[in-house]
């Protein structure tokens, strides 16, 4: 067992960020993360499970769903497997925080706020591109300009990111070394030049959990150790197959290889197609593909 807790554990990951002792570490992040474009000052937790907006539609439940003080909705979860629909998910999830900004009444004008959705994604499939980070909104197709700001989605794939510690120049890239190094580090670097990293070592420390915490977070790290063998049982499956695929393509291609010798050498001594047919057993089509191959 390490010296720190594994942030894509559900209690992991949230002590870092969800909990009211570590709001600094979620706004340091997200301003790392939306450097340029927002400063989060600071944030509001928000009701995670929140009934859809549909009456027979299932209940949606968000890592961390929170706002800023400038209203805007930011919406950040952990995602340790790519299932199926997933980018539909998160629009989903994007368009329910956006419509339930709505008021009763005809006074509302739609003033909604921005959403935000940051998707940590531990696991790589492609369904994205090959960077690190996708950053998406919309767009006018043709100018290539925004054309509304007010769904932002982040997604970050973090099996992609490859730099070592010496080469993190920006606290972002800190972040993202230290959440995906953090079970197997035995200090974290930065924490003695950065009060944020000291405060993340702190928190993030196996012996700062209580005895209760300790016991639902070694339930957690067992539940996603068991997903990680099973993800890799299914990857080994996948590369075993694409292997039997591999060797029944070769070993059809050779078959056909030599039917195609042995048709022609019955075209040489003078065999007719209709004689082919009888003494292989082919079609007349398949005869005559045979002997265009040789």
């Amino acid at each position: 067992m390490g010296r720190f807790i594994n942030p894509f554990t559900d209690i992991g990951f949230k002590r870092i960020f969800g909990q009211e002792f570590s709001k600094p570490l979620l706004i340091d992040f997200l301003n790392n993360l939306l450097s340029g474009e927002q400063v989060v000052t600071e944030v509001t937790f928000l009701d995670k499970e929140r009934p859809s907006v549909f009456q027979d539609g299932r209940t949606i439940i968000y890592d961390i769903y929170c706002q800023t003080s400038s209203g805007d909705h930011i919406i950040v979860e952990m995602q340790n497997k790519l299932e199926r629909n997933f980018k539909e998910r998160t629009l989903f999830y994007a368009a329910e925080a956006i419509v339930r900004q709505g008021e009763r009444g005809n006074k509302w004008q739609y003033n909604v706020n921005a959403v935000y959705l940051v998707s940590f994604i531990n696991d790589h499939k492609d369904t994205f591109s090959e960077d690190f980070r996708t950053d998406v909104m919309l767009l006018d197709k043709k100018h290539h300009q925004v054309f509304c700001d007010k769904l932002h989605f982040i997604y970050l794939q973090l099996p992609l990111f490859s730099s070592e510690v010496d080469d993190c120049n920006t606290d972002f890239d800190r972040w993202i070394y230290v959440l995906k190094h953090m079970e197997t580090l035995t200090r974290l670097p930065w924490s003695a030049q950065n009060a944020v990293f000291k405060k993340l070592e702190e928190i993030s420390e196996l012996r700062a959990l209580t005895r209760e915490e300790r016991l639902y977070y070694d339930a957690a790290l067992r539940e996603y150790r068991d997903h990680l063998y099973i993800l890799e049982g299914e990857k080994e499956k996948g590369r075993e197959e694409g292997r039997a695929e591999g060797r029944a393509e070769g070993l059809a291609e050779g078959e056909k290889k030599a039917a195609a010798r042995i048709v022609c050498h019955m075209k040489k001594a003078g065999k007719s197609i209709d004689e082919m047919v009888t003494m292989t057993g082919f079609s007349v089509e398949e005869i005559k593909s045979l002997l265009k191959e040789d």
